[in-house]
């Protein structure tokens, strides 16, 4: 039950703190109040960290952390696809798998927007934890680069990260070749490309 707590307080603290963000927060902190374990105590953190901070700023500081950096990105297919034709088939294949399991996601953001994937992990615990572990090297480069920015949000990605069995040594390869080379880019049909 741990996981799953983890994986849904991580997606409400990861959307974007809207009108109804203090609401929100209360609840995802009350929720945590009896959960034990060091992912819980880190979510619990965070929560105490920004509840003084005013919406509109958190809403700013949301913004620059994960919508001016591709980096710090929020849409785990980047990681592994960038700004390819690839991409768009594994956001169709993750909209199928949601399906498949009784989750219509009508919502505005793509299957891959990480809060969407923690809630359906939350609600589909074993097709999720296999989702979540697909995209582990995307996960552990944007906790690494909110490290690197001194964002809060490292203690949330970091929660989510805690929740996936350990990393293995592919897992820690697979992140370092991918920051090494950056996600991949599409060069059909680009002004200029040659062959």
């Amino acid at each position: 039950m741990t996981v799953r707590l983890v994986r849904q307080a991580a997606s409400l603290l990861l959307s974007y703190p809207d009108a109804d963000w203090p609401a929100t927060l209360d609840l995802v902190a009350g929720s945590l109040a009896g959960a034990r374990g060091p992912a819980p105590a880190a979510l619990a953190r965070f929560c105490a960290d920004v509840a003084d901070v005013p919406p509109l700023e958190l809403g700013a500081r949301y913004v620059a952390t994960f919508d001016r950096d591709r980096r710090r990105t929020l849409h785990l297919t980047y990681y592994t696809d960038g700004d390819t034709r690839a991409r768009g088939a594994r956001l169709a294949g993750m909209k199928a798998l949601y399906r498949r399991h009784g989750w219509n996601h009508e919502d505005a953001e793509l299957p891959d927007f990480l809060p969407v994937m923690l809630e359906f992990a939350a609600r589909v615990p074993d097709a999720g934890s296999e989702l979540l572990a697909a995209h582990r090297p995307g996960l552990e480069l944007l906790r690494l680069a909110l490290r690197d920015a001194g964002s809060g949000y490292e203690a949330v990605i970091g929660a989510v990260c805690s929740t996936l069995p350990g990393a293995s040594p592919r897992d820690r390869e697979a992140a370092r070749a991918l920051a090494r080379s950056g996600p991949p880019t599409e060069t059909v049909g680009v002004e200029g490309h040659r062959r």
